[in-house]
């Protein structure tokens, strides 16, 4: 009786964080601190508070952007551009295995006579890749980081700090906060496309999605 009142409290929960979306994995990544977004159900996309932006991929956008600034040899800009496309690579991958599976676990607790042992399956499911995507932007910032120097990383933390003070100076004069989702390096928010036009599927392309409480 408990295992079945157990499941069925799962179940419910699930429908729930459907509804409410469920906090971006990718954009958990403890790695820079930007407020970022979150999947829904369907790949729809929210904003949570207190998240992070962009995490790896947003600091790799970063270095690349002031190399000179930083000081950065033309062998860490390749390497630094290599893992930004592997990191892509699993983004992507990862992002639409997990969008399948929640619109799987939507489509699931549609169904009222759907099996809750197949529901709760699935949301494991999608729980490990949020996971493994998750570990995957961690281990990739580290291996950032031992690409720099001692020296360049301070003047990546510099130049970090003072695009900051730009953009909250930014904000400040326009007589609105920064909202969730800003880039103070440029780039555009979420849902946005960098070159210019509009993203046809009114999502965020750069970042992924665990569970309500952490991650990234």
């Amino acid at each position: 009786m408990k295992s079945v009142t157990k499941t069925a409290t799962v179940a419910v929960l699930s429908a729930c964080l459907l509804v409410l979306g469920v906090p971006s994995l990718w954009a958990n990544d403890p790695s820079y601190g930007h407020a970022g977004g979150g999947y829904g159900a369907g790949g729809s996309h929210g904003y949570g508070k207190g998240m992070m932006h962009s995490g790896t991929g947003h600091l790799i956008r970063h270095l690349l952007k002031h190399e000179k600034d930083i000081g950065l040899s033309g062998d860490q800009v390749a390497k630094l551009k290599e893992m930004q496309l592997n990191l892509d690579r699993v983004r992507i991958k990862a992002e639409a295995d997990i969008q399948i599976a929640e619109r799987e676990v939507k489509a699931l607790t549609d169904e009222e006579k759907s099996d809750l042992g197949a529901i709760e399956a699935k949301l494991r499911q999608s729980e490990d890749l949020q996971v493994g995507l998750r570990m995957a932007a961690i281990k990739a910032r580290r291996d950032v980081m031992a690409v720099l120097t001692p020296e360049q990383r301070a003047k990546e933390k510099s130049e970090h700090d003072k695009a900051m003070e730009q953009h909250k100076g930014s904000g400040m004069h326009h007589g609105g906060a920064m909202p969730y989702g800003s880039n103070p390096h440029g780039a555009g928010p979420h849902g946005a496309n960098p070159h210019g036009g509009s993203n046809p599927h009114g999502k965020n392309p750069h970042e992924t999605a665990p569970p309500a409480s952490p991650s990234y």
